[in-house]
């Protein structure tokens, strides 16, 4: 009966990509690395690369697959395994590219992933089940996070001063930056580029907070 039940799941589009990340992972790369180690364009397995503009999955091809299986020298059998991966030391989060993470609809009023945009990705396990992704593209966190690189963003992990967190204000902007105080008026933050001034958001204007807890870099 189990054969069975396992012969009958359906492969859907999260599964085949959190199988590419977790095939990156095992390599020591991230998702851009091992396609640029496998001769593709460096963007062929990013986050923006899943979804078309118009909220549709697009998939992976199978000329990319077998390109990145030989270049992280895996079989197609080691593939499917990762495929069915269900427990073990990762598991499937929802991630987005930041770049994203302000438009309107991207998260609900608690701060927790909603709407469209958003795919898999295979992240070491977290306590918190709330626990979601975002993707850094540009270089406007560097030196501290790069282009490509995924932070571990949450909600529900306690945040002390001097954790980086993901701040989302009332207006929609979304910000990375270090804690440095948090009183019941307002956040005291330090970008994380040290020549950028630190910066006071009054907590009526904070939408939610919630702390990195991991990054892939």
């Amino acid at each position: 009966m189990v054969r069975q039940a396992k012969a009958q799941r359906m492969l859907t589009h999260g599964h085949i990509w959190a199988a590419l990340d977790r095939l990156a992972a095992r390599a020591g790369l991230s998702p851009s690395g091992l396609a640029k180690r496998a001769g593709l364009d460096p963007t062929t397995f990013n986050r923006s690369k899943r979804v078309t503009s118009d909220g549709r999955e697009r998939w992976p091809s199978t000329e990319s697959i077998a390109k990145a299986l030989a270049a992280a020298d895996a079989s197609i059998e080691s593939f499917a395994r990762l495929i069915d991966e269900d427990a073990g030391d990762s598991r499937s989060v929802p991630l987005l590219g930041f770049a994203l993470a302000g438009a309107s609809g991207a998260f609900d009023e608690t701060g927790l992933p909603s709407g469209k945009g958003w795919t898999e990705t295979a992240l070491p396990t977290a306590e918190d089940g709330r626990t979601f992704a975002l993707e850094i593209s540009g270089d406007a966190l560097a030196p501290v996070y790069r282009s490509g690189d995924i932070i571990l963003v949450s909600p529900g992990t306690p945040i002390r001063k001097g954790d980086r967190v993901v701040v989302k204000t009332g207006k929609g902007d979304v910000l990375v930056a270090t804690l440095k105080r948090r009183t019941a008026r307002a956040l005291d933050l330090q970008p994380l580029e040290a020549a950028q001034a630190a910066r006071t958001i009054e907590a009526s204007d904070v939408a939610w907070v919630a702390r990195i807890v991991w990054a892939r870099q």
